[in-house]
């Protein structure tokens, strides 16, 4: 799981499995200030930060005020222009991957986490830093949106 979200963070495989790792050894060092709830959580927690530190010392190395003009905006959880990657998936239908792409990044992120990841409200809410509320009525906005777009194509109907 840890790997999976530090793929869709990183958007590197190498740079991903080097995440990984330095989320594991800082869990390792801070495990006896754990209080053994919500180990998910608390790994998910711990691997958005230590992206978070590596991004913030990458950044005055590659940014200066014209560079930093051209950079896609990024998604609530960091990644660029959100689920972009996920949204293109070969796997998904054509429809469904334009249904996908067709929403907002922070919509995107809160569903690529929780219906394509498996992540739970809470550990999509930890990973994007944002309250549990703020997920379920992204979640609930995207989902209506999809499935009116996909009613549009004939995919589904209007009662299920």
């Amino acid at each position: 799981m840890l790997l999976r979200v530090a793929r869709r963070l990183t958007r590197d495989p190498v740079d991903a499995e080097d995440l990984v790792q330095d989320t594991l050894v800082r869990a390792y060092r801070a495990f006896e200030r754990f209080d053994g709830r919500h180990p998910r959580a608390w790994l998910l927690t711990i691997l958005r930060n230590t992206h978070i530190n590596l991004v913030r010392k990458r950044r005055p190395d590659l940014l200066d005020d014209e560079v930093a003009a051209r950079v896609p905006a990024r998604g609530a959880d960091g990644r660029q222009d959100g689920t972009d990657e996920q949204a293109r998936r070969d796997d998904l239908d054509p429809i469904v991957r334009d249904a996908l792409a067709s929403l907002s990044p922070n919509h995107r992120a809160v569903v690529a986490l929780v219906d394509l990841d498996g992540l739970s409200y809470q550990e999509a809410a930890d990973l994007l830093d944002v309250p549990i509320g703020t997920v379920m009525s992204r979640l609930h906005r995207a989902r209506a949106k999809v499935r009116t777009r996909l009613e549009r194509h004939g995919i589904t109907s209007a009662h299920g």
